[in-house]
């Protein structure tokens, strides 16, 4: 355990130790400055790693334009932190660990080995090299009345004497692996800006499912579709039926105005293409052949190959006059609509909404009314699709917070 009493030269202290306080703390020591980072759980990163177990994604190639687009309402703020750190420039960082990249056919960035461990390691290593302390199973408590930091710890409570903080705590969803937004109520009490937390990149729920589908379907995975919501171009990709409702990257894609159109209308609906590369008429006609004694459920398989979840989510949701017409349920099966009544709960979602809001930020993301104090990462008011995108923002968040940080130390001198 280090010395916790004031040290000279300045000491700056990072309360979490995820991709956007790691961050921070290198900005910070590549000032020289004496750097402690302190997280509540048991190791850092673990977020970081989890989200890397079926292949790391790091950023995405995609032109800078379509790529700070998908920061959707936040991209004048997000454009801000990415002209100092944009994919190109975290691309190269990550090669200055000694991990090489490549560009995926989706256009998606990986390591090499496709794994988070061996990028975490070389950079842990390196900020350690450089001076920083890591503490873990410390978790921040807020604030004394003399402003040191609480930091309770399994030995009991420490105070903590900084010169400059960056908050780094993540959103509120996963919280087992320490993202839980047990900071919200304590920045509250001082007065700081903050947007409710919500859930992004999330599942959603329906009314209720029948028996059937539920038990023969939860689970299954529909591919080769195209989701889209009302006045929206179609996205093609895949996702999963769930008990509940659906999930999955494509429904991930379209959760932010799905999400918003339930806080608005108290539902929301998604159209689903099941035959995203027919044309309606060209399904119509396949429909209307004779199909004697066969089934419906029977022709949609011979003439469109229809079955499987496909076929029982299309029962499920049309009438029985829909399905028994050829021209009805060729434009159900380009437009299947899907009515969504609520997210599945903040927890469980990728990433999530909310947060600290710039509004309440200077330029260095510093909170007004709080000199000293900087924010970083998810607990921003922000939200990004998956793709890279997320973890390119709370990199950059995290450098822009770490030098602002050590630039308003020097004024301070």
């Amino acid at each position: 355990m280090s010395d916790l009493s004031p040290a000279s030269p300045p000491r700056a202290v990072v309360i979490g130790a995820g991709p956007a306080g790691l961050m921070a703390a290198e900005a910070l020591a590549q000032r020289g400055l004496a750097v402690e980072v302190f997280d509540a759980m048991p190791s850092v990163g673990r977020k970081f790693l989890l989200a890397g177990v079926g292949g790391m994604n790091i950023t995405h190639s995609e032109p800078y334009p379509q790529f700070v687009g998908r920061y959707a309402e936040r991209q004048g703020e997000i454009d801000g932190l990415l002209r100092d750190f944009d994919a190109a420039a975290l691309r190269q960082w990550i090669h200055g660990l000694g991990i090489e990249t490549f560009v995926g056919t989706s256009g998606r960035v990986f390591p090499t080995d496709m794994k988070a461990a061996p990028l975490l390691r070389a950079w842990l290593k390196r900020l350690r090299d450089s001076g920083v302390v890591i503490h873990t199973r410390h978790r921040w408590l807020g604030w004394n009345a003399d402003g040191s930091l609480r930091i309770a710890y399994p030995q009991g409570e420490l105070q903590v004497n900084a010169s400059a903080v960056v908050l780094a705590l993540g959103g509120g969803s996963w919280g087992r692996l320490g993202s839980d937004g047990a900071w919200q109520p304590l920045l509250k009490d001082r007065a700081v800006d903050i947007s409710a937390l919500q859930p992004s990149n999330c599942g959603f729920e329906v009314e209720g499912w029948s028996a059937l589908l539920k038990d023969k379907f939860a689970g299954a995975p529909l591919k080769n579709i195209a989701l889209s919501v009302p006045g929206q171009s179609p996205r093609k990709g895949e996702f999963i039926l769930t008990a509940q409702g659906v999930e999955g990257s494509l429904v991930y894609a379209w959760s932010a105005m799905v999400r918003e159109a339930i806080n608005r209308d108290g539902q929301a609906t998604l159209l689903l293409d099941l035959l995203p590369d027919k044309a309606v008429d060209k399904i119509a006609s396949a429909l209307a052949k004779p199909r004697g004694s066969r089934s419906m459920a029977k022709h949609l398989h011979s003439q469109l190959g229809i079955d499987g979840v496909k076929a029982a989510l299309l029962r499920e949701l049309t009438d029985q006059a829909t399905f028994a017409d050829p021209a009805a349920l060729a434009r159900a099966i380009k437009a299947l609509p899907i009515t969504l009544v609520r997210t599945r709960p903040l927890d469980e979602a990728i990433s999530s909404a909310g947060g600290v809001r710039f509004e309440g930020l200077d330029e260095g993301l510093m909170v007004k009314g709080m000199p000293g104090v900087f924010c970083a990462g998810e607990m921003l008011d922000w939200e990004a699709p998956t793709g890279g995108y997320l973890l390119t923002a709370c990199f950059a968040s995290g450098l822009r917070a770490g030098r602002a940080a050590a630039d308003w130390l020097k004024t301070q001198s």
